[in-house]
């Protein structure tokens, strides 16, 4: 497939595609610690060698890339996916409108990165063919939904940059919320406490104290100190959290067998120990500027923990290590007490038949209008002094 004289190639497999080639354009800062590890080769093939992704998951690999004379200068992690779980952009009423019209909405393509509700790049290009390589891809992409008759294709969590340039290439842009942490230079959380209400003070010292109160130590893990034994415990917690959110747990306990082996330095894992051994932890990523919360579990319960592993862990180490925002995933109106805001994420979509994707364009400035509103009043209501909040909005 030619555009623009770039070529574009199709890839069922990760393994086709040279790590070095893929880096070089998901990761052109060329930092041992990049600024998206979730784009990175060695996340994405530990997806897929791992069986997370693939047959029998729903989410089918086909990944784009896209060439000129120089070599390869994009890419992006496509997948056929043959349901909408593990998106975290929920589009299932659109499935069921379309299909009650008597349509056929899956199988769907999907630019993602499975499980992980992440804003970063999803158009991933050499830093100096980023337009082009990014029209070309994306001209690449609907061509292949419309070929091959599928309803739709979606960019889930891409950066704004990217939202607004998919727009002007016909996509329809929708936008959604989560809660982040933005790190104002606070030297340690005292200074971050500084910035609140008495009131909110109060209760977030009240929760370290209760969650501290649990019986046992608190350590945080990365890099050599990361050992099997450690997933062995994660596993369990993880199996716990994702039988009852998910029904089935999307990852495999071989994805974190390969996080072991790839991607040490780029996991923070926090567990909370009762007489030496883990009954709570939680999951990060690193990347260059921000720590990206993932996944929790527990096999006690005890008041606050939740809080205390998964948000307060998570701006301590932010502000020891100097990155400027705590990501905390998808939804969760508990972390706005907690000195998480509401921000503004990203989608973009094709809809191959005309009339369906008027409904859906319609949809989406509406619910825009409403996720504006949402994001006005919930930042109004966040635990910040009056003239910190006016200065976060």
């Amino acid at each position: 497939m030619v555009s623009q004289n770039i070529e574009i190639r199709l890839h069922d497999s990760l393994t086709e595609i040279a790590a070095e080639d893929w880096n070089a354009c998901a990761a052109p800062e060329g930092s041992a610690q990049p600024d998206d590890p979730f784009t990175t080769h060695r996340f994405l093939l530990a997806l897929e060698v791992s069986g997370s992704v693939g047959p029998g998951t729903g989410w089918q690999p086909h990944y784009l890339t896209a060439h000129d004379d120089s070599g390869m200068i994009g890419a992006v992690p496509m997948y056929a996916k043959s349901h909408s779980q593990g998106e975290y952009v929920f589009d299932h009423s659109w499935a069921h409108a379309w299909e009650r019209a008597g349509g056929r909405y899956y199988p769907k393509l999907q630019i993602a990165v499975p499980f992980t509700p992440a804003t970063g790049r999803r158009f991933l290009t050499r830093p100096d063919a980023h337009l082009r390589a990014m029209a070309a891809l994306t001209q690449g992409a609907i061509q292949i939904t419309a070929d091959n008759g599928l309803s739709s294709l979606h960019v889930t969590f891409c950066t704004e940059a990217e939202a607004l340039a998919g727009r002007e290439m016909g996509l329809l842009h929708r936008v959604h919320s989560q809660y982040h942490w933005m790190n104002r230079g606070y030297r340690d959380f005292d200074g971050f406490l500084a910035d609140l209400s008495s009131r909110k003070r109060k209760a977030i010292r009240k929760d370290r104290a209760t969650a501290q109160a649990f019986g046992g130590e608190i350590i945080a893990l990365t890099g050599e100190a990361l050992e099997p034994r450690h997933w062995d415990a994660f596993w369990t917690f993880y199996q716990d959290t994702g039988a009852r959110k998910w029904g089935t747990p999307y990852l495999t306990r071989a994805f974190f067998d390969e996080i072991q082996r790839s991607m040490r330095d780029d996991v923070l894992l926090v567990f909370a120990l009762r007489d030496g051994q883990p009954i709570a932890g939680a999951l990060n990523f690193m990347g260059r500027d921000a720590l990206f919360g993932r996944y929790w579990g527990c096999t006690e319960h005890h008041p606050a923990l939740h809080f205390e592993l998964c948000y307060y862990q998570a701006i301590d180490h932010a502000i020891e290590r100097g990155l400027s925002r705590v990501e905390a995933g998808a939804q969760g109106d508990h972390k706005l007490a907690r000195g998480y805001l509401p921000v503004t994420t990203h989608s973009l979509h094709w809809i191959t038949d005309p009339g369906f994707r008027r409904a859906v364009a319609d949809f989406t400035e509406r619910e825009a209008q409403a996720v504006d509103e949402d994001i006005d009043i919930l930042t109004s209501l966040g635990p910040f002094r009056r003239s910190e909040r006016s200065s976060a909005h």
